[in-house]
């Protein structure tokens, strides 16, 4: 039984859909986007192809060494950003790129103050490149500032819908997953298992771009359905405890509840704990989001009923083939976006294509 006190501390968590941001007018989604440049499309497809074939090495070694920061909030159960650190210095290394590569890790939930050091620390080396992410309003004040240096060039990791305001002045390049088109795929799934009909409880990260894209998003794709019902909503700062004690709360609270949609690996690997701990993993279901190693092992053993999974490692060769072509003075066939593949799966998914899809989506991170 929660405490009077504790019980108003996550009430203060609680929220009624922030937005409904469907039509955002701080972004273009990715479609959007291509339908205004449609000069982009033939570009977007060939660097596709790249990404997704073999290293081709440089033919001529270069002059001096490619710096490279990385800012990542990879101080999570979900291994995207790790992964992608991997696979991104190992695409360099068989493109025959030499590279110096340094990190600056953080939580998701870091404060806007300590992110702005550790930028201000990054731009003391001086990077040719410096990858980063946008999920707050001040991530775009400070991009914004960013775009008026001459170096580093910016890629924006874990998005893919360019900002309008930015116009004709946009980072070197987005590249990510599609978070809208992820949250789809898996509206699909659930309403398929659900017969469109569910009671569930929303499960954001922070406040910001990706529970705008994945979160805010399902509800709008249900909106309209009759008897698709938001019970209740809450942001969690992507801390598993916060989710754990939010489901915990809210069957309480409302026990006809029966699903539960986490927006990111660790909200949904506590909101399994809390499952777990009231015996009933098997009578509510429960997404994951990004079908990384944590979601797949906890779907193996019941404690996940499904996720989307991304083609993980093919976010950090996108990186390394769009350094290259820069580097050889072939930034032209740069496309603006590169957004890679997604796959739903589920409890009743064959080992045999698992471990198929392992070996696709962590073919340098294995």
């Amino acid at each position: 039984m929660f405490t009077k006190n504790l019980k108003l501390a996550w009430l203060c968590l609680l929220l009624l859909p922030s937005t409904l941001q469907a039509n955002n007018l701080e972004y273009w989604s990715q479609q959007d986007y291509l339908a205004l440049f449609p000069e982009q499309k033939p570009l977007v497809q060939r660097f596709a192809s790249k990404v997704r074939n073999p290293a081709v090495p440089l033919q001529q070694p270069l002059a001096n060494t490619v710096r490279i920061v990385m800012l990542t909030p990879d101080q999570q159960v979900s291994d995207y950003w790790s992964r992608n650190q991997t696979s991104l210095g190992k695409r360099l290394v068989e493109l025959g790129v030499p590279f110096s590569l340094q990190n600056y890790p953080s939580l998701p939930s870091t404060t806007d103050r300590e992110q702005e050091q550790q930028l201000a620390d990054a731009l003391l080396s001086d990077p040719d490149y410096l990858v980063l992410t946008l999920n707050s309003p001040r991530h775009t004040v400070l991009l914004n500032k960013l775009m008026t240096r001459d170096r580093p060039k910016i890629i924006l990791m874990n998005i893919t819908t360019p900002l309008k305001d930015l116009k004709n002045r946009q980072p070197f390049l987005y590249v990510g997953f599609d978070h809208q088109a992820g949250t789809r795929l898996l509206n699909e799934k659930i309403k398929k298992i659900t017969n469109s009909q569910a009671n569930y409880l929303m499960l954001y990260g922070t406040r910001g771009y990706i529970s705008t894209a994945r979160g805010d998003e399902f509800i709008q794709l249900n909106i309209n359905e009759p008897d698709m019902n938001l019970g209740q909503a809450f942001y969690t700062d992507v801390n598993p405890e916060k989710a754990k004690q939010a489901v915990l709360q809210t069957l309480q609270e409302k026990p006809n509840i029966n699903l539960i949609y986490a927006c990111t690996t660790d909200i949904a690997l506590g909101a399994a704990q809390a499952l777990k701990i009231l015996n009933k993993e098997d009578k509510i279901i429960l997404n994951g989001w990004g079908g990384g190693s944590a979601e797949l092992d906890a779907i193996a053993t019941g404690a996940l009923d499904l996720t989307v999974m991304r083609m993980n490692d093919d976010n950090g060769v996108a990186i390394a083939e769009a350094i290259r072509l820069d580097q050889v003075g072939k930034t032209h066939l740069i496309p603006q976006i590169y957004s890679g593949d997604f796959v739903v799966i589920d409890k009743y998914t064959s080992k045999a294509e698992l471990e198929r899809l392992k070996d696709v989506a962590f073919r340098y991170s294995k």
